[in-house]
């Protein structure tokens, strides 16, 4: 009987063919892939495990044990999101929000501009009240 070339370098390699799974076998991986896919024939331990995995806000933790927020004086439960809080550790909403580096600029050109100042690539007016740009004076 004659070999195919993939039978003869497995033989010449010293190891043994592998020998292709049985119908029954097949059968049964095909229905394990399956259910892998929808999820059935897990256990409910790691179910609850994946919830857990979620990950957290940056600065938030899970409560260890059930407190009170120090902002709004309602209580919260064992496991809810929390964060630092101005005296302690609170709801996530109760927290002040930090501005972006975008709104912390714009606050101060904002008030730049309120308090008068110029800015360096701007000068005053060389425009004589009452006279048009052509009659003004001379420039430097």
């Amino acid at each position: 009987m004659g070999q195919t070339p993939a039978r003869k370098a497995v033989k010449a390699a010293g190891g043994q063919p592998k020998k292709r799974p049985g119908k029954a076998q097949r059968a049964a991986a095909k229905q394990a892939q399956a259910a892998k896919k929808t999820g059935g024939g897990k256990p409910a331990a790691k179910k609850t495990a994946a919830k857990k995995a979620v990950p957290l806000p940056r600065g938030a933790v899970r409560a260890a044990h059930p407190g009170t927020c120090p902002a709004c004086f309602k209580d919260y439960d064992k496991g809810t999101v929390i964060t630092k809080v101005a005296e302690g550790w609170g709801h996530r909403a109760c927290a002040p929000r930090k501005p972006s580096a975008a709104e912390l600029a714009f606050a101060r050109n904002k008030a730049r501009i309120e308090s008068g100042e110029t800015f360096r690539s701007q000068k005053a007016s060389d425009w004589r009240l009452g006279s048009s740009p052509s009659s003004s004076r001379p420039t430097r």
